[in-house]
């Protein structure tokens, strides 16, 4: 695979790998010194044809939603838990219809940690950028194969992606 040029990072600009080709459209750059020069991001070229083909179909972009809200990477990490810690399913949303927990309290005030999701469709999930990875892949009206883990016991459940509504 070609490495990507240094060419200008600038945003909404092309990023082009060594033979000319298209792999991305850059989107932002960390600089410390506020020079032009950095860390560059750009959105992965599929990304970008995905999204392209749907504006011209439809005038908007529409994306998978399963309707969670998880625990930030580094705070699951830190509790040594492996894969995407619900923190809310979304009342009537995929999630929720599948019988997936969120996060709760007690009687007694103390933490009840919801499902881990530690696989879909087979995929392993380990992070959010695992999560975000299988959902960019998925489609509208797809059913999901979600492995969670809840107390002990590990549990599959099924969950049909819906479109974002924002």
């Amino acid at each position: 695979m070609p490495r990507p040029l240094p060419t200008g990072r600038n945003s909404g600009g092309p990023l082009l790998d060594s033979a000319g080709c298209l792999i991305g459209i850059n989107t932002a750059i960390y600089s410390p010194s506020g020079a032009n020069s950095g860390v560059g991001f750009a959105i992965p070229v599929d990304v970008v044809r995905s999204s392209v083909s749907q504006i011209i179909e439809t005038g908007r972009v529409v994306r998978p939603v399963l309707g969670i809200s998880f625990a930030p990477d580094q705070s699951t990490e830190q509790l040594g838990v492996k894969g995407i810690l619900v923190l809310s399913a979304r009342e009537g949303g995929p999630a929720w219809r599948a019988g997936i927990r969120g996060t709760s309290r007690d009687d007694y005030g103390r933490l009840v940690l919801g499902d881990i999701i530690t696989r879909i469709n087979g995929a392993r999930i380990r992070n959010s950028s695992d999560l975000y990875r299988v959902l960019d892949k998925a489609e509208v009206g797809q059913q999901l194969d979600i492995q969670v883990l809840r107390g002990d016991a590990e549990e599959h459940l099924a969950a049909t992606l819906e479109p974002n509504t924002t």
